[in-house]
């Protein structure tokens, strides 16, 4: 059994390794070599935008393939450009930009794990006889009585389980993750000890094909629609302000409003409360208005050994990436699956991700699925 739980000596153990031109992949490209495994880097060409690919911070553009080309070389490993674009537009980017018509606030990053770099590469890294897909990704996958768990980052910040909740079994059964036990520390002093050319460049920020930051004048550009003015409305529905698209809203938001603080509730500020993408309407209130109870949840990965039915599970959720974990109760009720806080939570956007963890530690993945509303029953 070699270091990747792999039961062959790593000299016959091809890993791919999925490169995107930044310090973690190509550290882990790097310390698999050392190890002696048979490492390929593959690298996924997935848009073509002049602004993203000279932006530093983006990932999986010129910049960054001619970086992990120069890795590559400088390991001593085989070398590979994939065109994934028009699956990236497809599965990503125009997903992206439907989420926003709908009212909705997404989270591409899940979306591009989920399909174009697990579900696509792993067939590419099957096509090329690999035994594993490694990646850059700080998350521990570790064996369990059932199968691999997915499982949080020994360093609480870098751990990016938010992002990977939509892995299946079948996917972790070929999943490695090198850097899940390390901190950011430990890997850059391998890239450097490794003599690496991008052992000083900057993490990716934001998302990765908006050219600075300005994901509405994507959204403008695939769907119009989404910038269409409409009213502000207040939870009576009393128009109180005009808006130039619900594109710039999401839920729990304050700034950006444009209204007289005075017209909320005790001279309270305003706050996004729903977004109505029918009547194209921003429907703002009281913070208090924004305290949700409970939320259905859809497109749901399961990675449990129990299944989730109607007597419910107690675990620990994340509404968002940098949050703490809340107690809730996950169950299913009829089709549907519910999520129910222990004590009220606000500002929770349709679209967004919650993700689950075992109750006892909160190590464990669990699972997780896409937030559609609050209140089931009632939203």
């Amino acid at each position: 059994m070699n270091g990747l739980d792999i039961d062959k000596p790593p000299s016959r153990t091809r890993v791919v390794v999925a490169m995107s031109g930044g310090v973690d992949s190509s550290v882990t490209a790097a310390l698999l070599k050392e190890q002696g495994f048979d490492v390929v880097g593959v690298t996924l060409q997935l848009y073509d935008q002049g602004a993203a690919a000279a932006r530093k911070g983006a990932c999986c553009a010129g910049q960054d393939i001619y970086d992990a080309a120069q890795v590559a070389e400088r390991i001593g490993i085989p070398h590979y450009v994939l065109d994934y674009e028009s699956r990236f537009k497809a599965d990503v980017i125009d997903a992206f930009a439907d989420a926003y018509v709908r009212g909705e606030t997404p989270i591409p990053c899940v979306a591009c794990n989920r399909t174009v770099k697990f579900r696509d590469l792993l067939s590419t890294a099957r096509d090329l006889d690999a035994d594993a897909l490694a990646t850059g990704h700080y998350v521990r996958r570790t064996a369990g009585p059932h199968g691999a768990e997915l499982r949080r980052a020994i360093d609480p910040a870098k751990d990016q389980s938010y992002f990977l909740y939509g892995t299946t079994r079948a996917q972790l059964d070929m999943l490695r993750f090198p850097l899940g036990a390390m901190s950011k520390a430990q890997t850059r002093a391998l890239a450097e000890r490794f003599g690496l050319p991008v052992a000083d460049k900057p993490d990716s920020q934001d998302i990765c094909f908006v050219p600075d930051g300005d994901y509405a004048s994507v959204v403008a550009r695939l769907r119009p629609e989404a910038i269409e003015p409409g009213d502000i409305v207040d939870t009576a529905g009393r128009v109180v302000g005009r808006h130039h698209g619900i594109v710039h809203f999401t839920v729990g938001q304050r700034r950006g409003l444009r209204l007289d603080a005075r017209q909320g509730t005790d001279n309270a500020p305003f706050y996004v409360v729903r977004l109505d993408a029918a009547r194209r309407q921003v429907v703002v209130g009281s913070h208090a208005a924004l305290a949700r109870e409970s939320i259905r949840i859809g497109t749901v990965n399961w990675l449990g050994d129990r299944p989730v039915d109607q007597d419910g599970l107690a675990v620990l959720v994340r509404l968002r990436s940098s949050q703490p974990l809340r107690p809730a109760t996950v169950a299913r009720v009829g089709a549907e699956v519910v999520v129910r806080f222990e004590t009220p939570e606000f500002g929770v956007a349709p679209g967004q991700a919650c993700v689950i963890y075992d109750r006892d530690a909160g190590e464990r993945v669990l699972g997780g699925g896409t937030i559609l509303s609050a209140d089931a029953g009632e939203a």
